[in-house]
């Protein structure tokens, strides 16, 4: 349900608008250096303030709790929290008689028989993110501690956002391209939303890793991603267009040392890494929340009405996404790296 993991498990807990959110890290092993400071630079990177992103501004401060002590974990679970301060809960009061189309207000009454916490979505929140963020900053201190890199220091996961709103960005240098800038600057006068493409690269991964059949890289990697709010898609290597090509073209030959002279598996063969850059890319929805006026069904007058979603909402989530892909992916990895 909420908890993820077979060696390294993450659980997280909370609503947008309760008191605080949270995670609990548990098969974290002892002896790893970590403060609160560790945390800061991913955080900043998925908050909130840029052009396109939500207006709510959390101070986001991580709260070490548990399995920690005195600078390093303990082998106890670690557990992290944030508090929420800036919170308007009335912008959530319609929902429960017009839910949104695309989210997941009419879904959580259903499951939960209305006793879901509505307030900034809830558990369903992006808000949500934030711990799997400081999740994501143990399982990279994980995956450097277990010598996971032939011989090398652990040269982390990267991910970017490769297409927005249905333009590519094939420039390595500039992260924010005009043509994006103009699209995001186009959704809000419209009062609309954006999706995105988001690639994720581990350029240096040792041959080995992966647990076929149920517990393929893939798979692991895949349940891990299809959590974040908003995925509608996942491909590795050359994906989708595999399918269009021949097995001549898509194979990977194999050169000295064992490793492929090219990628088109992104990394994976048989659910198991090959030593190649594992790539994979992470197709993001547009926000659900929109102002712009849409049709659903009214539950108090009994007939279809017209919603404009008032509050605080991303045009484009995906632009804060790919810090939570890079944690994503390293919990997964981590675990697969804790069973080996």
């Amino acid at each position: 349900m909420n908890t993820i993991g077979r060696k390294f498990r993450v659980s997280i807990f909370g609503e947008s608008h309760g008191q605080l959110i949270g995670v609990v890290m548990d098969g974290v092993p002892a002896g790893l250096d970590i403060s609160e400071q560790d945390f800061q630079e991913d955080i900043r990177r998925r908050k909130s303030g840029a052009r396109g992103t939500t207006p709510r501004i959390e101070e986001d401060e991580p709260q070490i709790v548990s399995g920690v002590f005195e600078g390093h974990t303990t082998g106890a679970p670690l557990t992290v929290v944030f508090r929420n301060g800036n919170t308007h809960s009335e912008d959530y009061g319609l929902f429960a008689a017009m839910p949104r189309p695309g989210h997941a207000d009419l879904t959580a009454a259903i499951k939960w028989d209305d006793c879901q916490d509505p307030r900034g979505s809830g558990h369903f929140s992006g808000r949500l993110t934030l711990p799997v963020v400081a999740a994501g900053v143990v399982a990279k201190k994980v995956l450097a501690d277990a010598t996971m890199l032939d011989g090398l220091p652990f040269t982390g996961v990267e991910a970017r956002i490769v297409e927005l709103g249905g333009v590519r960005n094939n420039s390595q240098d500039d992260p924010m391209p005009q043509e994006w800038k103009d699209a995001i600057d186009n959704a809000i006068k419209e009062g609309d939303s954006l999706g995105a493409i988001i690639e994720c690269t581990v350029p240096e991964i040792e041959p080995g890793y992966g647990e076929p059949f149920w517990d393929s890289v893939e798979s692991q990697i895949s349940h891990a991603i299809f959590s974040i709010p908003g995925v509608r898609g996942i491909e590795f290597g050359d994906g989708f267009d595999a399918s269009r090509m021949k097995g001549s073209e898509h194979n990977d030959p194999i050169g000295p040392y064992g490793r492929p002279m090219k990628n088109g598996a992104g990394g994976i063969n048989g659910g198991i890494t090959n030593g190649g850059p594992l790539i994979f890319r992470v197709a993001f929805k547009p926000t659900s929340s929109i102002r712009r006026p849409q049709q659903t069904f009214n539950f108090e007058t009994g007939e279809m009405g017209e919603l404009e979603v008032p509050g605080r909402h991303d045009v484009c989530f995906a632009l804060r996404a790919p810090v939570v892909v890079e944690a994503m992916t390293a919990i997964a990895l981590a675990d697969l790296v804790l069973m080996k």
